[in-house]
């Protein structure tokens, strides 16, 4: 056979391959008609040279690995972690020391603080979505010691779905309140498409303009946290009365899920406390010091009476890529991992070594200690049963 004669040979199973020969690729095409020529005869050789078979099943594979890594891309994010994010800087935490026998002087003694002639004012700000049961419980907690209450509410969740205004249609429940409250509405927005975060950092900014017209004035302790991060009442009462606190101060929350009944070990410290300074002071809800409280309360995250409040949440807060299915939204599911302490979106635990996500991985223990919960939750118990170890059943609808 001459070279140049045949460019491709058939083996014996049928295949071909490429011959080394191309003496007369080029012929008599001369500068960039010679190279164009050899291109295409290499792809030629590429495709001839591949099994038809082995080209449909990489044609398959790359879209099947391109949706798998978008759909999963949380999970991707969170086990990559300790790659990409360090450890934040250690919190300065600073010890709490409480017995009710304990008279304040001492308390203040203890933290190294000092007793004041007569307590601060203390302004209680949330953003509210649908959590009633922890508002009921947040404000009878927190009445004895609340200068005035701060409620913002809007008509649309921080993913951009319309919602009712909950508070109002129940606000005949919250009478013990009426007199220290400042509630307000704001619009949503409604932008499609737009990062959950953005419309919630413009309820944010809302809420601080009605914490301004609720009268707060320099020196007053002003609350920042979710309605679900509740301080303890005695832990106010310490921060009220004492002089000498930082001027922004975090409060380690013991952290739960769906109940009582499953002590997370996530630690829960966005909550926080600030002496309020006119012009300084903005309502966030993100690290803003080093300094934290010990166990100055309660977080639980995802408390809800009724299935349905699951599902709502779910698709309203602003973590609503972590739905990344619709059979995550089945109520049978949802009571399922309610009752096994089991993760809802199915995602790997934050974390920054992976020593640390090992050992968050799995169900939460179950715990049956109902010691220093919330005082109203204890007096009322038969109404929060749902709340209260051995009782993880929901209601529908």
């Amino acid at each position: 056979m001459r070279s140049g004669d045949k460019d491709f040979i058939g083996g014996e199973d049928g295949s071909h391959y490429c011959s080394k020969k191309t003496d007369d690729a080029c012929g008599n095409s001369p500068g960039k008609d010679c190279g164009r020529t050899m291109g295409i005869s290499k792809l030629k050789c590429l495709l001839r040279g591949m099994d038809m078979k082995a080209c449909l099943y990489l044609l398959m594979l790359v879209p099947i690995c391109f949706v798998g890594v978008y759909m999963n891309r949380v999970n991707i994010s969170y086990l990559l972690r300790p790659f990409w994010e360090c450890p934040p800087q250690p919190f300065h935490e600073i010890p709490h020391y409480y017995y009710e026998n304990v008279s304040m002087e001492n308390q203040c003694k203890l933290h190294g603080w000092a007793l004041r002639e007569y307590p601060r004012r203390v302004f209680d700000a949330v953003l509210f979505n649908n959590e009633v049961d922890m508002l009921k419980l947040r404000w009878k907690e927190l009445d004895p010691c609340v200068s005035e209450f701060i409620l913002l509410e809007s008509n649309s969740t921080f993913s951009g779905l319309p919602k009712p205004m909950v508070f109002s249609s129940v606000r005949d429940r919250f009478k013990f309140v009426e007199s220290r409250l400042t509630y307000g509405q704001v619009p949503g927005r409604f932008k499609k498409g737009e990062d959950p975060f953005v419309e919630e950092a413009y309820q944010r900014l809302a809420l601080d303009y009605l914490i301004k017209q609720a009268g707060i004035q320099d020196d007053d302790l002003l609350i920042m946290s979710d309605v679900d991060e509740i301080p303890s009442r005695h832990t106010m009462d310490l921060l009220r009365w004492c002089d000498g606190m930082p001027p922004i101060l975090h409060l380690h929350l013991r952290s739960y899920l769906y109940s009582f009944e499953f002590l997370d070990v996530e630690d829960s410290w966005r909550a926080s406390v600030h002496i309020y300074e006119s012009g300084k002071t903005i309502y966030a809800h993100l690290r803003q010091s080093n300094d934290i409280l010990a166990d100055a309360g309660w977080h639980c995250s995802f408390c809800f009476r009724h299935i349905s409040e699951f599902v709502f949440k779910m698709k309203a807060y602003s973590h609503i890529d972590r739905v990344r299915f619709s059979h995550y939204l089945n109520p049978k599911r949802i009571q399922r991992i309610i009752c096994h302490g089991d993760d809802l979106f199915n995602l790997l635990p934050e974390a920054h070594t992976f020593r640390e996500m090992i050992g968050k991985m799995g169900p939460l223990p179950h715990s049956y200690s109902g010691v220093h919960l919330p005082a109203y939750l204890l007096q009322n118990a038969d109404e929060y049963k749902f709340l209260l170890p051995g009782n993880c059943l929901r209601l529908n609808g």
